[in-house]
């Protein structure tokens, strides 16, 4: 079965560096892929409509790519079902949204494990395209494979940085990232990025995090943006998404060329 290669720079205690799409379209992978930039592509599947035979289609791409692992971002509703489904298509890792509590944090861990005595975990083994449609179902291969998941939750309510301790204490937890926006909008304030109170939080749960030993991730756009985090001793960042560099070069490109058409 395919190395994990978010999971093993982690293990090593490397830096790691991913992409979002939301995009479902494996040429997209592929695009990323062919690029060498990047150690995994993170589905961003809360967000974007998505079919099961897409996922598997999305695990393909990525497959074509020894050096590179994948993440699906899923949402609180259903996110048993559909980070099982994930797995099985073989997306190898994933990225819980909106967890509240440490019991959120064991629920999101028990789905991605496989349901041994050892490991307490809910995840059993089909024929799906992650086994080869059998060949590896119920092996221990596939058990090392589903026990090496990337566990990753996201912090993006006041509830949650109240019970933050407890939840990055929970056996299991990987890495930790904060959400501004959803965080803002849970202490009734719509997103201001450079806010004050906001950046203090996200600095908190960074601190926290690595004193806990768990790995803080950071989304920016830029290695500007990154800087500042890389200075408190963050290594992990995912950066761009699909639809903001269409938007970006659409706005740059089309202001340039208004300006050029104007003239004539």
């Amino acid at each position: 079965m395919k190395e994990n290669r978010l999971r093993q720079l982690l293990n090593e205690g490397k830096p790691t560096i991913g992409t979002h799409v939301i995009s479902p379209w494996p040429g997209i992978v592929e695009v990323i892929g062919h690029s060498g930039a990047f150690d995994y592509v993170e589905y961003t599947g809360e967000y974007s409509p998505f079919s099961l035979e897409q996922m598997d289609n999305f695990g393909r791409a990525v497959d074509l790519f020894p050096h590179v692992s994948s993440m699906m971002k899923v949402e609180e509703h259903a996110r048993g079902f559909i980070a099982g489904r994930a797995l099985n298509a073989g997306i190898q890792n994933v990225l819980f949204a909106s967890c509240r509590s440490a019991d959120d944090v064991r629920e999101a861990i028990h789905t991605v494990r496989p349901e041994t005595p050892e490991d307490g975990g809910n995840h059993g083994c089909s024929l799906c395209r992650a086994v080869d449609y059998g060949n590896w179902v119920g092996s221990a291969e596939w058990m090392k494979s589903t026990r090496e998941t990337v566990v990753a939750i996201m912090i993006e309510k006041q509830v949650a940085m109240e019970h933050l301790e407890e939840m990055l204490s929970v056996e299991g937890v990987d890495m930790v990232q904060f959400g501004p926006a959803d965080y803002s909008i849970s202490t009734g304030h719509p997103w201001q990025p450079n806010r004050v109170e906001l950046q203090k939080a996200h600095e908190a749960m960074i601190e926290l995090a690595l004193k806990k030993g768990v790995a803080p991730r950071v989304e920016v756009m830029t290695v500007d943006d990154a800087k500042p985090f890389w200075e408190m001793g963050v290594r992990h960042f995912c950066i761009g998404w699909d639809v903001f560099t269409m938007s970006n070069w659409c706005r740059e490109q089309g202001a340039a060329w208004k300006g050029l058409l104007s003239t004539g």
